[in-house]
């Protein structure tokens, strides 16, 4: 699964990397290395842009960032607090899964990491890991979108919430869960967030074990991290008190 990650780039930086345009109107959430359920996080959508009636041109589409709430509430919710509880949603179902199914065929995502946080059991100790591209770039974590109206509230505001899609980990990563969350390589963004694209199966399938996520960087970092209060660029370091610091050596 994926139940945190860190998000550190400014707006300007995740614009240049997924050459999209800055949507959020100064709501960017702040730097994070903590992030955690429930809160407000950056995704990349693509959509067809709409005149001033709200009608859509189907002739062409604009890539931006957005702001969501991480933990999607489905259309049919009657309040928002089941978003807490769908976080993730599992590509292998997400497809025929009701609260999912309608936006991995309309309102798919991509979510920006700088990594993503993932525990693994010792004994009655669970150490933290952090996953990351050694080259600094961000990782592009599929995911899907949702618009939601509170039914008890009379013309209330829209909540936009999202989800990460998981899959099953490969490579070394199985050694520390046995899932992860389902990353994007560039080639394959157009695709996924392509709105008018709605046969996604390919993409939604399990990566092979020399997929990229091969490359990336695997470190043991503190505990500090279990606490969602804790929230600052030491939460990246490597724990060099770890006993699995020679478990997971990284490629060269």
């Amino acid at each position: 699964m994926c139940g945190r990650y860190a998000a550190t780039k400014d707006p300007a930086t995740l614009a240049a990397e997924f050459d999209a345009l800055d949507a959020m109107d100064d709501h960017a959430p702040a730097t994070d290395y903590n992030v955690a359920p429930t809160k407000d996080v950056v995704a990349v959508v693509q959509r067809h842009p709409r005149d001033e009636e709200g009608n859509p041109d189907p002739s062409t589409t604009v890539r931006s960032l957005r702001v969501m709430r991480w933990g999607l509430i489905p259309v049919w919710a009657k309040d928002m607090s089941i978003g807490a509880r769908m976080i993730n949603a599992r590509a292998e179902k997400a497809a025929t899964t009701s609260a999912f199914r309608t936006s991995v065929a309309k309102r798919r995502c991509l979510i920006p990491a700088d990594g993503w946080y993932e525990w693994r059991r010792e004994g009655k100790v669970k150490q933290p890991f952090f996953m990351t591209r050694p080259d600094g770039h961000s990782l592009a974590m599929a995911g899907l979108w949702s618009v939601w109206r509170d039914p008890a509230v009379e013309d209330g505001p829209p909540v936009v919430s999202a989800s990460v899609l998981t899959t099953d980990a490969v490579g070394r990563l199985s050694d520390i869960h046995d899932r992860m969350p389902l990353l994007m390589t560039p080639d394959k963004w157009a695709a996924w967030l392509d709105p008018d694209v709605d046969e996604v199966d390919e993409l939604l399938a399990t990566p092979p074990p020399e997929h990229f996520v091969a490359a990336l960087e695997v470190r043991p970092v503190s505990t500090k991290v279990n606490n969602v209060r804790n929230n600052g660029p030491e939460l990246l370091e490597q724990d060099e008190e770890s006993t699995d610091l020679t478990l997971f050596d990284n490629p060269s």
